[in-house]
């Protein structure tokens, strides 16, 4: 059914509202205040490949979906390519999921343990098979709308997040004195911040599905203008907060820094927490229906419990990922820097100059999708590369 501006509005600021909200106080700290400048631009640049896409919707009525696109431009290797990289996103942002929860429930409980026999969970470990419990009966679900309709409420948590920390700096005493404020720009960690940074605009999937579902579709640029403009303000007031309150001692997660007795505290927490858990299935889903699709000839009868069963192992290896890889900036910086900058950057230009050609472009619209692939490149090279030495050296 083809729903309204504001509704298509909304939902947009929900596909760009997401954990990578905690994480830009510690992009800050790792590129500087120059990198807020990077911020904006990469904003803009993702902005204007969502309008590339749309554009490539246009082409040809039967496009719905983003593989569609892919598929359009560059045959069944442009499918599986978009699709690959859409997929093996999900499945690490839901991994950062649980990664997440176990870091701030350890906060909130620390030094919980569960013995049982001979094996022993504590701390983060516990929680993250704690939480994982939880969200697996949600996978199973065959209709999420329900649980679509909760995680609406990911626009007004982000909100509560961010003046739950205003609060806790100006009222609860943690004031504004973060040691190293001053630091202008950090060449070094710049790969690190700008794959924060772009992690936090991965909504591209999305897009393809908004765009169709508009009543007037020539007000989606216009809103998709609304939605980064809106995203990027709280992103950036985010950045600002949380280093002028710890500076370089920002952590992964700012929440991790807040004074836990406090009930700003607790409430930037939980809402931090509330996310993740009702998203987690709605990350998972079109992965487990991917792979429900290639057996389903195989399935038969037991139809049901392959679906059940396809979507428990995918939930117990997120469970195994996160336990071995317990480093969500890290982490997120991967995904930014080698899976949403092929998302939202890459691939949308690439498939729009190969649909359209070059030859019927302006020679600006030539130079915003040339910077936007130059950009992008880089970010891919050198963010993946320090992202997985990152990852390698904590390993060690």
């Amino acid at each position: 059914m083809p729903v309204g501006t504001a509704r298509t509005c909304m939902n947009g600021l929900n596909a760009l509202s997401g954990v990578g909200l905690l994480t830009v106080p510690y992009a800050l700290s790792e590129g500087g205040w120059v990198s807020l400048a990077l911020l904006a631009a990469v904003a803009a640049a993702c902005w204007y490949t969502g309008i590339l896409l749309c554009r490539c919707m246009d082409a040809d009525d039967a496009i719905r979906t983003y593989p569609d696109i892919g598929e359009r431009a560059f045959g069944r290797t442009g499918r599986l390519l978009v699709s690959a990289f859409t997929y093996v996103e999900l499945y690490l942002v839901a991994t950062g999921f649980l990664i997440l929860e176990g870091d701030n429930l350890d906060k909130l409980f620390p030094g919980a343990r569960v013995t049982l026999g001979t094996v022993s969970l504590a701390g983060k470990r516990l929680f993250v098979v704690l939480v994982a419990l939880v969200v697996a009966p949600t996978t199973w679900l065959r209709s999420l709308g329900v649980l679509a309709y909760v995680s609406a409420t990911g626009v007004f948590a982000s909100v509560v997040i961010v003046l739950s920390v205003l609060w806790a700096a100006a009222v609860d005493g943690v004031g504004f004195s973060g040691r190293g404020t001053t630091t202008p720009l950090r060449i070094a960690g710049l790969p690190t911040a700008l794959g924060l940074y772009i992690f936090c605009y991965g909504g591209h999937p999305m897009f393809p599905t908004l765009y169709t579902s508009m009543k007037r579709k020539s007000q989606f640029p216009k809103m998709l203008v609304i939605c980064f403009l809106l995203c990027t303000l709280n992103y950036g007031a985010m950045a600002v907060l949380g280093y002028l309150m710890y500076g370089d001692g920002v952590l992964s997660q700012v929440t991790l820094n807040l004074p836990s007795a406090r009930l700003s505290s607790k409430v930037a927490i939980y809402t931090t927490l509330l996310n993740p858990v009702t998203k987690y299935a709605l990350v998972v889903t079109p992965i487990a229906a991917a792979v429900e699709e290639r057996i389903r000839g195989a399935a038969g009868k037991g139809a049901r419990a392959v679906s059940v069963s396809v979507r428990t192992l995918l939930v117990l290896s997120t469970v195994a990922v996160a336990l071995a890889l317990p480093f969500f900036a890290d982490l997120m910086a991967l995904v930014g820097s080698m899976l949403n900058v092929a998302v939202c950057m890459l691939l949308p230009c690439a498939c729009y100059v190969r649909i359209f050609g070059a030859p019927s472009m302006s020679s600006v619209e030539a130079v915003a999708i040339g910077g936007i692939l130059v950009l992008g490149s880089l970010v891919a090279v050198t963010g993946t590369y320090y992202s997985l030495m990152k990852i390698i050296h904590e390993l060690v």
